[in-house]
């Protein structure tokens, strides 16, 4: 199903939006790299800094938004920068440690419907802690009540920190059943796009710690899953109309320095 104009209108006001304020609020590192300089140029060299500085913040300035305002239409709701809860139960937190034991010493495989299920038999025994998790990056609430949260991770995660993310994913749920016992809730692991184009996404280094079809939505799946099939090369298409909208912008901005 296509993107209605008002999503497109939408998202291409959060792409401008953002870009323009990064400009705005943008300096260059003052960290001097004279070969380099002399090399490429100051606006070439500005442009470097520039990207890298905004592939730092991507989740938050623009793939957060951009996600907000897809899924507004098919959801409930959709926010981000979210808290889960702030109270699990001590029984939560040892099954939670029985599932992270067995993953972390490969005597279990992942099964996230089974660990769910195993939390929120516990959900509310024992004594309520209060604890500060992980904020959600994206939630959202589908029409039937069931409950997203995702959290938002670069393309190429470091393989070391999926031990984390899938205790971040169980404390999420645990806090959610922790005041909403009968909630139906889903945590995922969301990766925005596939650099291994055009080839599959690398997934084993995640295969033995998060259940892949119920904890990780990558690139066209996270998309289409917000926005409805179709959506994610759609996007694509936005983000390059918006970027030639701004090439002029972009290239009297960075031609400045040149000039310094």
């Amino acid at each position: 199903m296509p993107l209605s104009k008002q999503q497109i209108q939408s998202i291409e006001e959060v792409l401008l939006s953002s870009l323009r304020k990064k400009f705005l609020n943008y300096n260059p590192e003052p960290g001097s790299m004279p070969f380099h300089t002399r090399l490429l140029g100051k606006d070439r060299m500005a442009l470097f800094s520039f990207v890298h500085s905004l592939n730092t913040n991507f989740g938050t300035s623009i793939f957060e938004p951009v996600a907000k305002a897809l899924a507004a239409t098919n959801f409930q709701s959709a926010l981000s920068q979210q808290i889960a809860g702030t109270q699990i139960s001590s029984e939560a937190f040892l099954v939670i440690e029985h599932i992270m034991t067995g993953l972390t010493t490969a005597n279990t495989n992942p099964d996230k419907p089974a660990e769910t299920e195993a939390i929120r038999a516990v959900c509310q025994s024992g004594e309520m802690r209060t604890v500060k998790p992980t904020k959600i990056d994206i939630k959202l609430v589908a029409h039937d009540e069931t409950i997203y949260l995702f959290d938002l991770k670069t393309a190429k995660p470091n393989a070391g920190g999926f031990k984390e993310f899938k205790r971040t994913l169980l404390e999420w749920v645990a806090a959610t059943l922790a005041t909403n016992p009968e909630a139906n809730i889903q945590t995922l692991i969301a990766i925005p796009y596939n650099p291994y184009e055009p080839g599959p996404y690398n997934r084993w280094t995640m295969r033995g710690m998060l259940d892949l079809p119920n904890e990780l939505k990558v690139a066209d799946e996270f998309w289409d899953f917000l926005g409805g099939e179709g959506t994610y090369l759609q996007l694509l298409d936005i983000f390059e109309r918006v970027g030639i909208e701004l090439r002029g912008e972009i290239d009297a901005y960075f031609a400045r320095y040149n000039r310094l």
